[in-house]
């Protein structure tokens, strides 16, 4: 009878811990917190949590419901991270998921949002066809993509009189970006005269470098080398070292997090776009953040730290309008939604869900007292600024 008594009390408090588990808001983060991209991952999940403190007040509840983050790692891995979602929305009952840190997990998790009609919000993937050819209505994305990034480094460094020769990584990324800034680029009245691709694995680029040099050397006015890479290989480094500045050449690229730009500290007044750093966006939101990040942290917050604050918010602005989590309550409210985040207001855009949002074009100033380059804002270029293709076919 005891035994019997027991397995009723165990059962029942299970039963009484799910239906409390169910009334949560359940949101799942998916994310690459072992592997290659250890240190993005942990920044979105900083971000998110702050996030989440912020838009409720410190309540961490929402609509009347408690917030319960649910962490899984996807290692950065396409397969681990379609399971990793599957089980979120099967096992774990989220409500809402938000992920990941590598675009190529983050195209394998898309089918599975689709499959279960349950919202994914894509943080920091950016490749672009996640709301590109890849996408579907359950997907949205509060990171900025390829597009965005292109096409606020043409508007930084392209102007009538200005001519720029460009050097990507031969393969998609390199490809899509140069593709996206090349055609933001011709509305600027810049001349676009040499594209370069090299191998991911590139060490030594004299060969690239002199054929970018010569196609720009002979040319008037200001003439600038803009560079578009991912990971190892130091592009920027290599260029300088074989003196651009007897041609009159200059170096650009795009913004990147604190520890990338202890490089830049090598190219004062180097210009171009950055998505986000803590000392370019003005508004009470930021300064909030970077205010509790260096109290929390002795750092400030760097470029996912914004991201997943930005999920955050925008989750939280959901839930509050559709006072639901019913999906296609959420769909609705969501679709051409304004929502505040670090960097000001964002909105998702009905036609593919991709979140309209400021980028910044900076200036590379060298603080002695800092370890990285401070990026000092020339111009907030905002949404109306950028004219960013609508890529999906649906």
């Amino acid at each position: 009878m005891n035994k019997l008594i027991t397995g009723l009390a165990v059962a029942i408090g299970a039963l009484v811990a799910s239906a409390a588990f169910a009334d949560d808001l359940n949101v799942a983060l998916i994310y690459g917190r072992t592997g290659p991209l250890e240190a993005y991952a942990k920044q979105t999940e900083t971000g998110l949590r702050l996030g989440f403190e912020y838009a409720t007040k410190g309540s961490m509840t929402v609509d009347g419901r408690k917030i319960n983050i649910i962490l899984k790692d996807d290692q950065s891995k396409p397969d681990l991270a379609k399971a990793a979602l599957a089980e979120a929305y099967e096992d774990d009952h989220a409500d809402i998921a938000i992920g990941t840190s590598s675009s190529a997990a983050a195209l394998a998790m898309l089918p599975v949002a689709e499959e279960h009609k349950k919202i994914l919000i894509v943080e920091p993937a950016v490749a672009d066809q996640i709301t590109g050819d890849k996408w579907n209505r359950y997907i949205f994305r509060t990171a900025r993509n390829s597009s965005q990034d292109a096409i606020s480094n043409a508007v930084a460094i392209g102007k009538p009189g200005v001519t720029i020769a460009t050097l990507g990584q031969d393969y998609a990324f390199g490809h899509d970006g140069v593709s996206a800034f090349k055609e933001a680029l011709a509305k600027t009245g810049a001349a676009l005269v040499d594209e370069e691709f090299a191998p991911i694995n590139t060490t030594d680029f004299t060969a690239v470098g002199q054929r970018l040099f010569d196609a720009l050397k002979d040319k008037p006015g200001r003439k600038i080398i803009w560079v578009i890479w991912a990971g190892g290989g130091d592009p920027l480094d290599k260029l300088q070292d074989m003196d651009p500045g007897r041609y009159g050449v200059e170096l650009s690229t795009g913004g990147n997090i604190l520890p990338a730009l202890a490089a830049y500290k090598r190219f004062p007044g180097m210009e171009g776009g950055a998505y986000y750093y803590y000392g370019l966006p003005k508004n009470p939101i930021n300064d909030w953040l970077v205010a509790e990040h260096k109290k929390r942290f002795n750092a400030p917050p760097d470029f996912f730290t914004c991201g997943g604050f930005a999920a955050a918010m925008a989750v939280v602005a959901a839930v509050e309008k559709a006072k639901s989590t019913d999906t296609e309550k959420l769909i609705s409210t969501m679709e051409g939604m304004d929502f505040d985040t670090p960097k000001g207001k964002m909105t998702f855009r009905k036609e593919d869900h991709q979140a309209m949002q400021s980028m910044y074009h900076f200036k590379v100033r060298v603080d002695p007292n800092l370890p990285w380059a401070d990026l000092e804002l020339v111009n907030e270029i905002k949404p109306e600024d950028m004219t960013v293709p609508i890529r999906n076919k649906r």
